[in-house]
This record gives structure tokens, C-alpha cells and sequence, in this order.
């Protein structure tokens, strides 16, 4: 992927990113209950919000929509398969992260809200852990697919080239998630 190939944004999507999480926790808060698809028209709502408020291009918001899609997507899933919470997902210590995005994604993602969604994620079960250079992801860490470098974002960011090998692609790495044998670990600071 050149850089060329890169989604390219303006100096707001960050921001954006995180107001469409909060607009869509902030709707799921009021609901008595919640849907996936429910959560989705959420999404699609924070979408046009967005789009009126033409900060960005539609084709950023719509972009923007996609990643936000994408991380929630696989949190649910976690939180489903595990029973494990966001502090787990995240496979970070929650006080490098604001409290703020832990309890806004922890709401969203709440275990007894999901067991609705079980049969839905089975039917619909892809990959949604793998992400892209110059896309937008929110805080966890990513392993560099092609070299297995360790890439710790603290907050939501874009997904920069591996430092080591350049690469652009990339996982979410979980703790203990999914469940296996041979389990990596995050090197240490003696290591790195």
C-alpha cells in the first residue's frame, strides 16, 4: 500500500471519531434496550449528524463510520466469546487511557446487553480484528502482521506504517483472546 492508497483526513477526524463514540453511548444510555441493530442506526445517526455539521467530507465521515463499526464490532465479540471487559480488550493498563473512553466503551459493550447479539455474531462471524495503516482505531494494541512488532496506542489514533518493517497491517491483540495453547505475551521494557 502506497502512500497514495492511504485514506487520507483532515485535521478533525480524531475528534469526530470520538464524538460519534460519544454520541452513540450517549443514545444507547437512553434506551431500555439495545439491539446490534439498534447500536448500527445509532452509528448511521452520529453519521448524519456529522455530515450536517460539515466539518469533514462525507466520504471521511462515512470512512470514519466504518473504523467506529469496526472497533465496536470487536469488542462486542470479545466481550461475548470471554466475558472479559474493556480493560482486558484493550490489553492495557486503564490509567494510561481516560477513564472517560473506558467507561464509554465499557457501556456500550455491556455483557448482559450482548447476549441478545450471540446468535447474530455466529451467523455474521468475520474477522473484524484486522486493521490498516492510515485508518483510525481506538486505544489497544496492535501486532504487525507481516513481523509481529507490538504497536501500544494509548489513545484513538491513526495507525501509522510498522516502525520496524514498514508494513500496513495489522491485529488487535487481546489478553487471553482467543483462547489458545501458546499464548504470546507483550515484551517487556527490558525487552524492547
Amino acid at each position: 500500500m502506497t502512500d497514495s492508497e492511504r485514506p487520507k483526513f483532515s485535521g478533525q477526524a480524531l475528534k469526530v471519531y470520538n464524538r460519534m463514540l460519544a454520541r452513540v453511548e450517549a443514545r444507547l444510555g437512553e434506551m431500555e434496550t439495545r439491539t446490534r441493530e439498534t447500536l448500527w442506526e445509532e452509528i448511521a445517526n452520529a453519521v448524519e449528524f456529522e455530515n450536517e455539521l460539515e466539518e469533514m467530507t462525507r466520504e471521511e465521515v462515512d470512512l470514519l463510520a466504518t473504523y467506529l463499526r469496526r472497533d465496536l464490532e470487536h469488542l462486542m465479540k470479545f466481550v461475548d466469546e470471554t466475558g472479559e471487559g474493556v480493560g482486558e480488550w484493550l490489553r492495557l493498563d486503564l490509567s494510561l487511557i481516560e477513564r472517560q473512553l473506558s467507561d464509554l466503551l465499557f457501556s456500550i459493550a455491556d455483557k448482559s446487553q450482548l447476549d441478545t447479539l450471540e446468535l447474530d455474531q455466529k451467523l455474521h462471524n468475520h474477522d473484524v480484528g484486522h486493521y490498516i495503516s492510515g485508518e483510525i482505531a481506538t486505544a489497544g494494541v496492535l501486532r504487525c502482521l507481516s513481523c509481529g512488532h507490538m504497536r501500544c496506542l494509548t489513545a484513538t489514533s491513526h495507525i501509522e506504517p510498522c516502525e520496524v518493517c514498514n508494513s500496513h497491517y495489522f491485529e488487535r491483540v487481546t489478553s487471553r483472546w482467543p483462547h489458545s495453547e501458546d499464548e504470546e505475551t507483550l515484551p517487556t521494557d527490558e525487552e524492547s
